[in-house]
């Protein structure tokens, strides 16, 4: 199984999460901030995968990568960040407000 099969799921979850949050009060600040808070860990994994990948800390064996990298990091590193960015926003808008705290 290849790490991008691996994605698609975290990916449909996290999209399906953020489009039935939109029926929530707060969706377009809530997209907009979940779009900077994705562009943040892009940058960040982008620099701290490269750092550790350089230090031999981890290796991926090449057959189950799509061989997209962005420096030494694979591609595939980058969707997790993203997914959670839009997915932990979504369901806590999705939760009923007694279960907020509020």
């Amino acid at each position: 199984m290849t790490y991008l099969i691996l994605i698609v799921p975290f990916t449909i979850v996290a999209a399906a999460v953020t489009v039935l949050s939109a029926t929530r009060p707060g969706f377009g600040a809530r997209l907009r901030a979940s779009a900077l808070t994705a562009a943040v860990l892009v940058v960040l994994t982008a620099i701290f995968d490269n750092l550790m990948i350089a230090a031999d800390l981890f290796t991926y064996p090449p057959e189950h990568l799509s061989g997209i990298r962005i420096g030494l990091a694979p591609i595939e590193d980058f969707a997790y960040p993203v997914c959670i960015a839009f997915l932990a926003p979504g369901v806590f808008a999705l939760l009923p407000v007694k279960a907020r705290g509020r």
